[in-house]
C-alpha cells in the first residue's frame, strides 16, 4: 500500500455516488474491467477526523442540503506518526460541484497549530485558519474506510472509487490512535463514487442505466451523525 505523497492543493469536479451490494459490485467490475486501469494509489486506507463547532453546526447545515456547504477534516492514508504527512482540508460543495483546498503538513505541525496556535506557513492555510477561528472548530467524529481507486483507460480525468468497511468513533479523536471504529453497514456494501470534470462516457452511463444503478445522496459523516442521533438514513435519488 502506497502513501499518498503528491496531491493537488485545490481542484473542482462533480462527484456522483452509488450504493452497491456485493452482487452488484461484482457485476459492475466484471463489465467495466476492460475499461479500467488501477490508479497510482490503487489501494488505500483513508482516515479522517472531522472538525466542527461544539454543536455540529457545519454538519447539521450540510445534512439540510443547502446550495452551499463546507466541511473541515484532517486526513491520512495510514495510521500516522507525528512525523508523517497529513492533509488538512476544507471540502466545499456549491450547486453539485465539489471543490477542495488542502494543506499538506506533518501531524506534529498540525498539533502545534491547533494546540499552540503556531501558524502553518503553507498556501491555502489562511482560509483554513479563518474557518477554525470563525467556527471555533474542534474534533468531533472519526471516519475510516478502505478504498480501491481506478481511472478510465480512455479518460484519466474520470476516477471511479469503491469504499467499504465504513467505520466511525467519537472518542480517541486523533489519527495516531488507529483506524478502529464501529461499522456503519451490517452487510457488505460498497460506495461507488464517480469523479469527473465533464460528462461520462456512453458505456458507463449505459451500464448504470441497464442495471438500474441510480445516484444517491450519501455523506459518510452525515450518515454516521444521523445514526448516532437515532434517525434513520434517508437516501435521495
Amino acid at each position: 500500500m502506497k502513501e499518498v505523497i503528491i496531491v493537488k492543493e485545490s481542484f473542482k469536479r462533480e462527484e456522483i455516488k452509488y450504493l452497491l451490494n456485493e452482487e452488484m459490485y461484482n457485476k459492475v467490475m466484471n463489465e467495466l474491467s476492460n475499461y479500467l486501469v488501477k490508479d497510482e494509489y490503487y489501494e488505500s486506507k483513508i482516515l479522517n477526523i472531522y472538525y466542527d463547532t461544539p454543536n455540529y453546526d457545519l454538519l447539521i447545515k450540510s445534512i439540510d442540503k443547502p446550495i452551499y456547504k463546507e466541511k473541515v477534516r484532517l486526513r491520512s492514508y495510514k495510521v500516522p506518526s507525528l512525523k508523517d504527512n497529513v492533509f488538512l482540508e476544507v471540502k466545499k460543495k456549491y450547486k453539485g460541484v465539489v471543490s477542495k483546498r488542502r494543506v499538506v503538513c506533518t501531524l506534529n505541525e498540525f498539533y502545534n497549530y491547533y494546540n499552540k496556535k503556531e501558524m502553518i506557513k503553507k498556501s491555502k492555510m489562511k482560509e483554513l485558519d479563518y474557518l477554525f477561528k470563525h467556527y471555533d472548530l474542534e474534533p468531533k467524529i472519526f471516519i475510516g474506510y478502505d478504498r480501491l481507486s481506478y481511472k478510465l483507460k480512455d479518460d484519466n480525468e474520470v476516477r471511479i472509487t469503491f469504499d467499504t468497511n465504513i467505520r466511525s468513533r467519537t472518542s480517541d479523536l486523533s489519527l495516531e490512535m488507529g483506524d478502529a471504529g464501529n461499522l456503519y453497514f451490517k452487510e457488505k456494501t460498497y460506495i461507488m463514487e464517480i469523479k469527473a470534470l465533464d460528462s461520462l462516457p456512453l458505456y458507463v452511463t449505459k451500464l448504470l442505466n441497464e442495471n438500474k444503478i441510480y445516484p444517491v445522496s450519501f455523506s459518510k459523516v452525515g450518515a454516521v451523525y444521523k445514526k448516532m442521533k437515532g434517525s434513520e438514513l434517508c437516501l435521495t435519488a
